[in-house]
């Protein structure tokens, strides 16, 4: 009986987690919790979102709201490869969740913009997690065509980070 005390506490940290992913706009949320030897819980909440483009505009309204404006105007292709950009075969993708930066420190001159050529293992951004700055390398040379991160904002990981050809 003294075993099951514990995990009855689990449904409402479960519930817990789900709230907590819900409230932050994250897509994933994983935790292990350890009871003693042998009696762990591991647990993994994640949600997936329809419509991710939509999402994050409100979100970054500030400085997306030009781009977003100027984007719908030409037509449905636009439109449509904007809806998700993680699908096009020249996206960089983040390898976690956190927080993207554009540039080595404010005020600085952003790693990479849109037009600029890379060479493969070039410094495109900065993703901070838990207090600690992750350089992303350019997986392969070409030109930055499209940057679909806003310098600050959050990131998920495996959300598209910018468009490489």
């Amino acid at each position: 009986m003294s075993k099951k005390t514990p995990h009855d506490s689990d449904v409402s940290f479960i519930q817990a987690l789900a709230e907590l992913l819900r409230e932050n706009d994250l897509t994933e949320l994983q935790v292990k919790r350890d009871y003693g030897e042998n009696d762990s819980l591991n647990v993994r909440v994640s949600r997936q979102m329809q419509m991710v483009a939509q999402a994050s505009a409100p979100a970054s309204a500030p400085a997306p709201a030009a781009p977003a404006a100027s984007q719908p105007t030409p037509a449905a292709p636009v439109a449509s490869e904007s809806a998700d950009p993680a699908s096009h075969p020249g996206a960089v993708t983040s390898p976690m969740v956190g927080t993207v930066y554009l540039s080595p420190e404010p005020g600085a001159a952003a790693f990479v913009a849109v037009g600029a050529t890379v060479s493969e293992g070039d410094t495109l951004v900065i993703v901070e997690a838990m207090k600690t700055m992750n350089h992303i390398p350019a997986p392969r040379a070409g030109t930055v065509k499209r940057i679909l991160v806003e310098d600050g904002g959050p990131v998920e990981f495996g959300a598209p980070l910018m468009i490489i050809e």
